[in-house]
């Protein structure tokens, strides 16, 4: 029973969350974020591995994957928001301590939430969750060029990032041989990103609102050193977003964070489960 997953939903402020829960609820509990253009559907081939240790939640953001997607003047979209909505999910389904996984996008929205309630994190796993400056790759001077004049002109290339071929490549680029990672997640992404409206929410809000992230890494990286959750980091060699110098950078704060850099690219936990799902166990 505790390897079934079920695909859940919860009400929070009027919005459906899409969750998918496994494991047994008396175990320690893990909350795993996804990342950008993407949804749950991400640790698909995870959840299996660790719900034998884990009771493990997995959630949709608003405006992704199969939860609520209201338009940007009803719902918000900025990380603090999101944050908050997830926060509140996990109090409405009755999770009190929990471990956070943090993956891309699902980076500033765990660290808002432990700074927020630094005494219900019991550990962290970063997957190319970031909290450093050096771990920004050089595909980032664009967007730090849209974050400072977000004209046309500077919009125009990053809606590759969100485009059929950017949202294959961030699946197969580090990845050798490429056929390690099935077509699935980044077919879907690719519908989720063209249903109405998607790039408006993860462009010109989302993206648009990650140099607040930025700006906030000092206060969570005094998070880490203030509170020192367990931590280990796992991160592929060849992400064409998050560099290796960024799961480095966690041993400044945190000396005894666990980090390694393997063989791979953003979506290590769909090229590499086995291995993600060992990182993960670390921190019982």
């Amino acid at each position: 029973m505790s390897f079934i997953v079920q695909y859940k939903t919860a009400t929070v402020d009027n919005l459906d969350i899409f969750y998918r829960e496994a494991g047994n609820p008396s175990l320690p509990t893990i909350i795993l974020l996804h990342g950008h253009a993407s949804s749950s559907h991400t640790f698909r081939d995870l959840i299996p591995l660790i719900a034998d240790q884990f009771h493990v939640v997995a959630p949709d953001y608003p405006g992704f994957g199969n939860s609520s997607r209201p338009t940007p003047d009803v719902y918000k979209y900025t990380f603090v928001n999101i944050a908050d909505t997830i926060g509140k999910f996990t109090e409405i389904i009755g999770l009190r301590e929990f471990a956070l996984y943090l993956f891309d996008f699902g980076a500033p929205v765990g660290l808002l939430i432990a700074s927020k309630h630094p005494e219900r994190i019991t550990g962290i796993f970063s997957q190319s969750g970031n909290v450093y400056d050096e771990g920004l790759s050089p595909a980032f001077a664009g967007i730090r060029k849209f974050w400072a004049d977000p004209s046309p002109a500077n919009r125009e290339p990053l809606k590759h990032i969100f485009s059929p071929e950017g949202l294959t490549g961030a699946y197969t680029l580090g990845v050798e041989p490429a056929s390690r990672v099935a077509p699935d997640g980044a077919n879907l992404d690719i519908y989720y990103m063209s249903r109405e409206g998607a790039l408006e929410i993860q462009l010109d809000n989302l993206l648009k609102d990650y140099e607040t992230n930025v700006k906030s890494y000092p206060e969570w990286q005094a998070y880490l050193r203030q509170h020192k959750p367990k931590l280990v980091a796992i991160w592929g060699k060849s992400d064409p977003f998050f560099i290796p110098p960024g799961a480095e950078a966690f041993k400044r704060d945190l000396p005894d964070a666990d980090v390694s850099v393997i063989e791979g690219g953003h979506f290590l936990n769909d090229s590499n489960p086995q291995a993600i799902a060992a990182g993960i166990k670390k921190l019982l």
